[in-house]
């Protein structure tokens, strides 16, 4: 049997390890590159992904300067090469170089908030310090809010991209930061325009975590971006479906419109399971026959309605198919939507289920079926 991937043991290594430490061995005289490595690789095994990044900044901390002037000084020293800046897409750097943010929070923040900006500017050059701007949002709002204005403007694509991607609602693993959408767009609007797809599609996914909770800010937004047409059309089609997706999935009409989808289609269905029982760890089929009076865009998604613990049934909506639809000739679509039984994300339970088949943010047929136990 094949080993599991383990990603914290792929990330956090004696190859990468000893890579970080070389590269402390040649930025800080006297730096024990053997006894850092050491150390931190025995600590390994009994530390998850994140806090192997804490315990690399414990075993540097004995070995730099207690000033934190001076350990800034010190860990830009150590840093790699800057990220190659002829890329403008997928160059994320190693994991391993999170740690001199590590470091800036954990000394810089309360009291050398300039000082800490300064080394997250080059940290992030080498790896997004996007989870460590965030600390220096929450304590020094007005002082972080005005570097990140400059920032905007950098020649680096890297720190554009901070600024966008730091102050997100909803930055997944982050901590949450107290700013409003009105602090942020600001940054967008003059982000929006970047020539490179790793800033963009960053300001995308900033506007798809303010749908879920201000849907019309992001509209305005995206038609203001229309209008002022600074940015190639090509790539405001690629953010306005990525920036929409969420709103999209929930059949959110003003999104629908956006896209070109009309919500008031006129559309008829056959929806057909092919089972009317489905036991977990098997599959349920489905196919239906969709039929449009006039040639017409289609966003098709299905939603299904699972029995939860407590018996209550709540609806879960899937991508299926973007179509375009002839005037009168039936569009087929089919899908296997596999129940694992094994799931570490969610619990399936047995009971009465719906399958609805939804049209451009509309439910057109529904269809009942059972989950049954695996056994």
């Amino acid at each position: 049997m094949a080993e599991k991937f383990s990603l914290k043991d792929h990330l956090f290594n004696s190859e990468t390890v000893n890579q970080l430490a070389a590269e402390f061995a040649q930025g800080v005289p006297g730096f024990d590159a053997n006894a850092f490595a050491a150390q931190a690789l025995t600590g390994f095994p009994e530390r998850e992904l994140m806090q192997r990044l804490e315990w690399l900044a414990d075993c540097l901390e004995p070995q730099l300067a207690t000033d934190f002037d001076k350990m800034a000084a010190q860990i830009e020293a150590a840093l790699p090469d800057k990220l190659d800046p002829t890329l403008s897409d997928d160059d994320f750097g190693h994991f391993i170089h999170a740690v001199p943010g590590v470091l800036a929070v954990r000394h810089g923040l309360e009291h050398h908030c300039s000082r800490a900006l300064n080394l997250l500017y080059e940290a992030t050059q080498r790896f997004s310090m996007e989870f460590y701007i965030r600390p220096f949002l929450n304590t020094w709002p007005d002082e972080t809010l005005d570097r990140l204005g400059v920032w905007a403007k950098d020649e680096n694509y890297h720190v554009r991209r901070l600024v966008s991607e730091g102050t997100r609602p909803k930055l997944p693993w982050a901590k949450n930061v107290a700013l409003t959408s009105d602090q942020t767009l600001p940054f967008l609007d003059m982000l929006h325009a970047d020539p490179a797809r790793f800033v963009t599609r960053s300001v995308a996914n900033h506007l798809n975590d303010i749908s879920k909770t201000d849907p019309e800010a992001v509209l305005s937004r995206l038609a203001a971006w229309t209008s002022a047409a600074k940015q190639t059309p090509k790539e405001l089609d690629w953010m306005r479906r990525h920036a929409l997706r969420t709103l999209i999935k929930h059949g959110h009409a003003g999104a629908m419109n956006a896209l070109g989808y009309r919500e008031d289609v006129d559309v008829s269905v056959q929806l057909r399971v092919t089972a009317p029982c489905v036991k977990i760890g098997e599959a349920l089929e489905f196919e239906a026959d969709i039929t449009t009076k006039t040639a017409e865009p289609l966003m098709i998604d299905y939603v299904l309605w699972l029995t939860k613990a407590g018996g209550a049934r709540a609806p879960k909506v899937f991508k299926l198919k973007a179509a375009k639809a002839r005037a009168g000739k039936p569009l087929t679509v089919r899908k296997v939507h596999k129940f694992k039984g094994d799931a570490t994300t969610f619990t399936l339970y047995p009971g009465p289920c719906r399958l609805g088949l939804q049209v451009n943010g509309r439910i057109v047929d529904e269809a009942e079926f059972e989950l049954l136990p695996s056994k």
